[in-house]
């Protein structure tokens, strides 16, 4: 509890009675008297973050992510979330509107689309600003796990931030192909079929599934743009906004990984803290990201739906490609023969249903397992907080690169019409290509990768950038070599590290020593914490 204090009389005594850290500290001061949080913040403040620059990309995820909820508010402002047909109309004189497009039916879905784009002041920098940051945000967080596995980041005690991972990237992939779809542009709407096809290809319960979010047989009563609509703006944004909560505290309560080194153990953490260091860093890479998108959205075009048109379920576009975090989805589609099963009146479409239902589910259910799995495997039961180096796990090394060259290769399937027409070949050529490339190529890379970590272990220094050599000859002939003197940049030097204050002054105190959080009298008589 604060002492009293009498009325000041002049702003300097005003001032002075407000401490050392002004008004600011003078309303976090009332907080800790009502909330208690000086210790809860202390231990925040003091959060311990390692250096490495591959620690950055989770906030490249955070971030774009910032930058998603920001431009979607304000395109949330401007979209008509609706399929019924208006009369598209633009002026002669003018110039805020598509003139191609003037006189052309159009969904009101699609007419305030090109609105956002042409009538609407920055409507495009910021519908760019949204494609892009959620481009990058699916990608960051690929990234990011990639590093997280083969590091062995998730093991114990981590498994559940893992599994939230796994899950954000299955939501963030759903979540942007429903925001691809709500423009209701010919690509988007062929995007909307492909996924009808998916959903209803489901045994048992896929007609039912695509009744109740269609409203009836493609293309439906017009009622899946609303409905994707309140899933795209309110009910996956929310669990992410949680899972990222999750995340976070998970984080703070847990140590933080590092990579082995001088003066780093399995109880430490060697780094910057959070205040003021890492607070200052992380801003400023939170306006490099933004910049980033900025920039992308103001110079690198994406998505010009009044290229494509409004949907007709009539026509389709040639060389249509999904967004890149969907390529291997379709790729699977692309290749899979049409194989299908029909008996007691039903038919199961193996085509459509082993490649973009049992395969993702596959895929995602053995990302989220794999901690389990790798302890039930090694036995390993330890809590780590040291990672690995990808070479010292040829296995999981190995594992990993195969499962990214699948779907890779995959990915690449997704053009097989474009790459049939570049070539001058048969589509069939190309698809038989890619059906043997996907059994072949994984297995080849996997090898290769266990191989190459065999190797890198048999080399002495090896990660350590290496001292450039003189090469002498002798009177006689004989060559030989000796290092050059060590330049600057060779050995990564860093300060010593220093252990954080158990005891912190947060503000000094009229009246003599006050007693601190053990009962003890405060031999310097100031407010102090104890972590």
């Amino acid at each position: 509890m604060s002492a009293p204090t009498t009325t000041p009389r002049t702003k300097r005594q005003a001032k002075a009675a407000l401490g050392p850290y002004g008004r600011a500290g003078s309303i976090v001061n009332d907080l800790d008297d009502r909330l208690g949080i000086a210790k809860g913040g202390r231990v925040f403040l003091d959060k311990i973050f390692p250096d490495h620059w591959s620690f950055m990309l989770g906030e490249i995820s955070l971030y774009s992510f910032v930058v998603l909820l920001a431009t979607g508010v304000f395109l949330s402002l401007y979209f008509v979330p609706s399929a019924s047909q208006v009369l598209y109309h633009c002026a002669a004189t003018a110039t805020n509107c598509y003139h191609p497009l003037n006189g052309q039916r159009v969904s009101e879905a699609f007419s305030s689309t090109v609105n956002i784009s042409f009538g609407v002041r920055g409507g495009l920098l910021v519908r760019q600003m949204h494609h892009w940051s959620a481009d990058i945000f699916t990608g960051s967080i690929i990234v990011h796990m990639a590093r997280i596995f083969f590091t062995g980041a998730f093991r114990k005690p981590r498994e559940l931030n893992w599994i939230i991972g796994v899950t954000m990237l299955t939501l963030a992939i759903f979540e942007g192909f429903i925001g691809y779809s709500l423009p209701d542009d010919l690509i988007s709407g062929t995007g909307l079929r492909i996924g009808y096809s998916i959903a209803e290809s489901i045994p048992l319960v896929g007609t039912y599934l695509v009744t109740f979010l269609w409203g009836g047989q493609f293309p439906g009563t017009g009622i899946i743009i609303p409905r994707f609509y309140l899933i795209h703006v309110l009910i996956i944004p929310l669990v992410l906004l949680g899972l990222i909560g999750a995340h976070l505290t998970l984080l703070v309560a847990q140590k933080h990984t590092q990579f082995a080194g001088e003066g780093r153990t399995e109880t430490n953490v060697v780094g910057s803290p959070m205040f003021p260091t890492f607070m200052a860093k992380t801003t400023g890479f939170l306006f490099m990201v933004t910049a980033a998108c900025a920039l992308l959205g103001a110079f690198a075009q994406i998505n010009p739906i009044w290229q494509f048109g409004s949907y007709d379920a009539s026509k389709i576009s040639y060389a249509v490609q999904p967004d890149w975090y969907m390529g291997w989805l379709d790729g699977a589609l692309r290749i899979m023969p049409s194989w299908e099963w029909t008996g007691w009146g039903y038919t199961i479409p193996f085509e459509v249903l082993l490649p973009a239902v049992v395969f993702p589910g596959l895929i995602f259910t053995i990302a989220g397992i794999w901690p389990a799995m790798e302890r039930r495997m090694t036995g390993d039961v330890m809590l780590h907080n040291l990672l690995d180096r990808p070479r010292d796990r040829p296995k999981r090394t190995a594992a990993g690169a195969a499962m990214l060259a699948l779907l890779f290769t995959l990915f690449a399937a997704s053009s097989t019409d474009v790459l049939a027409n570049f070539f001058h070949i048969s589509l069939n050529e190309v698809l038989w290509f890619f059906r043997i490339a996907t059994i072949v190529v994984p297995v080849i890379v996997a090898a290769l990768a266990y191989q190459i970590c065999l190797e890198m272990q048999g080399v002495h220094g090896i990660g350590k950038r290496k001292r450039a050599v003189v090469v002498r000859r002798s009177a006689d002939g004989e060559y030989s070599t000796v290092e050059s003197d060590p330049r600057p940049d060779d050995e990564r030097t860093e300060m010593d590290p220093e252990p954080v204050p158990e005891r912190i002054d947060v503000e000094p105190l009229v009246g003599g020593a006050v007693a601190a959080s053990n009962g003890a009298p405060s031999p310097t008589g100031v407010r102090q914490v104890t972590r």
